[in-house]
């Protein structure tokens, strides 16, 4: 609503708006504060990446547990290229009536090729029907791990993560990088 002075036919300064001057500045500075965050927001996107490989990673081995526990029968979490990883049995049984894929995940479900999977004794977990690990079977005491990790990225700037998975099934998700006190360490 435009209020005009008596007689005078003007519009007061404080209902005139914004002028020119003023938005070229805001839009300079906005301009500058997206240039200073460009690169803190694509690391921040890269690490995404990485912790979804990750979580998707751990989603895959319970499943492919839960499934060996459920069908009573063995089956097994067989990691593809890049982040792809596939559950399935490992023979015919009357639980499992075939080896095809239970489910899969393919490398663009929610991260991209830039994400590595490294695993520490070959790409195939084989969990029997009580929720055990039964291959590769490691030594005592000791677990098998995946480290994932994202080339796009600096090591000073990843957050790689690592799953872990002991004898007995159990299933962790930890981060290798921080102070042994913290609970999130390897």
């Amino acid at each position: 609503m435009l209020i005009l002075r008596q007689g005078s036919g003007r519009v007061s300064r404080a209902e005139r708006g914004f002028t020119l001057i003023e938005l070229m500045i805001t839009i300079a500075i906005l301009g500058l504060l997206m240039a200073l965050a460009m690169p803190s927001y694509s690391v921040w996107i890269q690490n995404t990446r990485i912790r979804s490989a990750a979580e998707s990673f751990v989603n895959g081995l319970q499943l492919a547990r839960n499934e060996a526990v459920r069908r009573n029968s063995s089956v097994e979490f067989v990691v593809g290229t890049g982040s792809a990883w596939t559950v399935q049995c490992t023979a015919i049984t009357p639980g499992c009536p075939d080896t095809n894929a239970i489910q899969s995940r393919s490398v663009g479900e929610g991260s991209s090729s830039d994400v590595t999977v490294t695993p520490s004794n070959g790409g195939t977990i084989r969990f029997d029907s009580f929720g055990r690990m039964t291959f590769p079977v490691p030594g005592a005491g000791s677990t098998v791990w995946f480290n994932i990790d994202n080339t796009a990225l600096s090591t000073a700037d990843s957050r790689d993560l690592r799953i872990t998975i002991d004898t007995g099934g159990n299933i962790r998700m930890c981060d290798p990088n921080v102070s042994a006190t913290d609970t999130r360490h390897c």
